[in-house]
């Protein structure tokens, strides 16, 4: 059969971050004479993918596609880089040579190596939403890819082990099986990192932390524990791990679409066991690894703790440029990278979980040691967190070390363990607040509407304003702190009481 005098047309999508761009891969077959090209802003890792196809063609007893082909990558303006081009590569040539007399709409991703083999590429959920914007149906990828793709709704997805058998469905697709669509919940409940850890019933004392931090995680608040070293801050941080509640299948879907952009679809995905991302990155973190950034403007910790908990134990050892970095994503949930080729807004709806000592040496405030740090250490300590990061955490509660006599004790069960309370409150806010929104990301009138009488609430906050100087941004953190207290205690209006002890537990670090 002679080779298509039209270019043969296959899709395919570049990945930007998390997100993916709807890319065509145009082919044309030349004579024999020539060198083939190419083109349309490609990096070295797709220019060289001819050579890597061309062998797959010859490893999987395919007949090398006759003459020598211009493939082109448009829009020519969009960056393309990374494998997954391979595959799209090798189909349009298949096309283009006279391999498959169809020319079907659909979208492909993988990588082919040297022996036909089609393996994984990360992004694969993000390419799959991508052609379902763009009104492709069907995505031919590695079987892998073709679990994670499956859970995207409305999509069609072919799994090739070879590319022998990805130019066969791609000949017949309706002859070839497509895998079974699922939910988002059951692909990332697949993935997810089994790990055993503490609970909270299993530390003895510290009440008014433990509320807190249930309170923290049933509104989706920030929460930062300040108290000396071995009180129990890092143990009550490892447990919140425990608290959460399992995400709902849109959430879900957008875990799977950031982690599998990160990790790819061949590895674990770094999500609980609750399927929520739990993140805790070392102090001496770079900006770029928490932020986000590097040369290919890769997704940073606080974007891969999406959904999820992002854990900073020891906060004031961590640079300074990655401390005043977050105070953009703990206010519009999202961080924008910007150098000098592009920009990229990256999502980063994380609950902040973290902890310190009030001094260097940790004692300060402590009934049984006493502190050994001058003033100057304690105020430059202190300033390493700047006022505006620390006015972004809806709570900063002290903790206290438990008295040895208590470590002993047999540890009596609560009839009604506050941690229990977590998912009949976040079942609450998902009835009642706008779009199912937690609490801790309530404003306006869609918080002040879930308050109670406007009044009592006004003449309840012009005394804690008093009392606890709060700023304007404070006073919004204890109004939704407040409307959490109550939704624990299952009560549908909050109290003065409620008001009054999430100013309470905003004092830690005030002097």
């Amino acid at each position: 059969m002679p080779p298509s005098p039209k270019p043969a047309i296959l899709h395919s999508a570049a990945l930007i971050g998390v997100e993916a761009s709807l890319v065509s891969v145009e082919t044309t077959m030349r004579g024999s004479g020539g060198t083939p090209r190419v083109t349309g802003s490609v990096d070295a890792v797709v220019r060289e993918a001819y050579h890597r196809v061309l062998h797959a063609f010859q490893a999987c007893e395919l007949p090398a596609p006759r003459g020598v082909p211009l493939i082109h990558f448009g829009p020519a303006d969009v960056r393309k880089d990374g494998s997954g081009f391979d595959l799209p590569m090798a189909l349009s040539m298949a096309i283009a040579g006279g391999l498959v007399t169809g020319r079907p709409r659909l979208a492909a991703f993988a990588e082919v190596a040297l022996d036909g083999t089609l393996h994984p590429c990360p992004g694969i959920v993000s390419v799959a939403l991508c052609c379902r914007r763009s009104g492709i149906d069907t995505l031919l990828c590695a079987p892998s890819d073709a679990e994670l793709a499956a859970a995207v709704p409305d999509l069609r997805c072919l799994a090739a082990r070879t590319l022998r058998e990805a130019v066969h469905a791609l000949d017949q697709p309706n002859e070839c099986e497509s895998v079974r669509p699922r939910s988002a919940r059951t692909a990332l409940r697949h993935r997810r990192a089994l790990r055993g850890g503490l609970t909270l019933s299993a530390l003895r004392g510290l009440e008014t932390p433990k509320r807190a931090l249930c309170a923290a995680i049933a509104g989706r608040h920030d929460l930062l524990f300040v108290g000396p070293p071995g009180c129990g801050k890092s143990a009550m941080l490892r447990a919140a791990e425990d608290l959460l509640t399992e995400p709902d299948e849109s959430e879900s879907l957008d875990i799977l679409r950031i982690h599998s952009a990160r990790d790819g679809g061949s590895q674990e995905l770094g999500v609980s066991t609750k399927g929520r991302p739990v993140r805790a990155p070392h102090c001496s973190s770079s900006a770029a690894s928490v932020l986000g950034g590097g040369p290919q403007v890769r997704p940073g910790e606080v974007t891969l703790a999406h959904r999820g908990l992002l854990i900073l134990d020891e906060l004031p050892e961590f640079r300074r440029e990655v401390l005043e970095g977050l105070r953009q994503p703990l206010e519009e949930r999202q961080v924008t990278v910007s150098r000098a080729r592009r920009t990229v807004t990256f999502p980063a709806d994380f609950q902040l979980l973290a902890a310190m000592n009030p001094c260097p040496c940790g004692q300060l405030g402590s009934t049984s040691m006493f502190c050994r740090c001058t003033p100057s250490a304690r105020t430059r300590y202190r300033a390493r967190l700047s006022g505006p990061l620390l006015d972004r955490f809806d709570l900063r509660v002290a903790v206290e070390a438990v008295p040895p006599e208590e470590l002993g004790t047999a540890q009596e069960n609560a009839p009604d363990p506050i941690e229990d309370r977590i998912l009949p409150a976040v079942r609450a806010q998902r009835e009642r607040n706008q779009n199912g929104a937690p609490n801790g990301r309530l404003e306006g009138e869609a918080l002040m509407a879930v308050l109670g009488d406007p009044a009592e609430i006004d003449r309840t906050m012009r005394r804690a304003v008093a009392a606890f100087g709060l700023s304007a941004r404070g006073r919004l953190r204890v109004l939704r702190v407040a409307r959490t207290l109550a939704d624990l205690e299952l009560r549908s209006e909050v109290s003065e009481s409620d008001l009054l002890d999430a100013a309470r537990l905003r004092t830690a670090l005030e002097d």
